[in-house]
């Protein structure tokens, strides 16, 4: 099939955070609902300096065939960042018509924590300037409201369903499937509040 015609009916989606985010445990619920919903999909994980907070970025890539896992720059329809910085680095890739869902959540990188750098200053109303889609949350003050700060991944998953289709109780569906049955309860509580976040 050709490349223009696997683009046109492909939806790429690209989550990207620092390591110990939970960036990887939000493109396997993604994936496995795509999958149930019949798609072909494709989930490749990048790891930079992970286990260090360093950058990572999982790609999530489906439709009726997908033939390549991952995405170039300009064919995000999607970008779901979980720190600003990372989603200023990874904008490139966005879609021209792409959504930047972002938390608002700030994480200095190593120049910065060493003090060789300062972490820059007014990085969304700058993405917005751009003309680009941005919604943005405080996933992590959410995370905490839900139980964990490592529900993160889950409220970001819940304000991004509103664009990635399919009804809400399948999503909850796949996280009550997937996630450890002591962090069901609270997982579930993350992505209400995430889904909410949107009036």
């Amino acid at each position: 099939m050709p490349k223009t015609t696997e683009q046109s009916n492909v939806k790429n989606i690209m989550i990207v955070g620092v390591g110990g985010q939970g960036t990887l445990l939000a493109s396997k619920l993604m994936g496995k609902a795509f999958v149930e919903k019949g798609f072909d999909v494709k989930v490749s994980e990048v790891h930079g300096m992970s286990q260090r907070g360093g950058s990572v970025v999982t790609y999530v890539r489906y439709g009726d065939k997908v033939y390549s896992s991952l995405v170039e720059k300009g064919e995000a329809d999607i970008i779901i960042a979980f720190e600003q910085l990372e989603a200023a680095r990874w904008l490139p890739y966005l879609k021209p018509d792409g959504i930047l869902i972002t938390s608002t959540q700030a994480i200095d990188p190593m120049p910065v924590v060493m003090g060789n750098a300062e972490y820059p200053q007014d990085i969304l109303p700058s993405i917005r300037a751009m003309g680009v889609q941005v919604i943005d949350v405080d996933a992590l003050g959410l995370a905490m409201e839900a139980g964990s700060a490592k529900a993160t991944n889950v409220v970001l998953l819940g304000l991004a369903a509103h664009y990635l289709g399919f009804d809400k109780e399948m999503w909850v569906d796949v996280i009550r499937s997937t996630v450890p049955p002591k962090t069901v309860a609270v997982n579930e509580k993350a992505f209400e509040l995430g889904y909410n976040a949107i009036a």
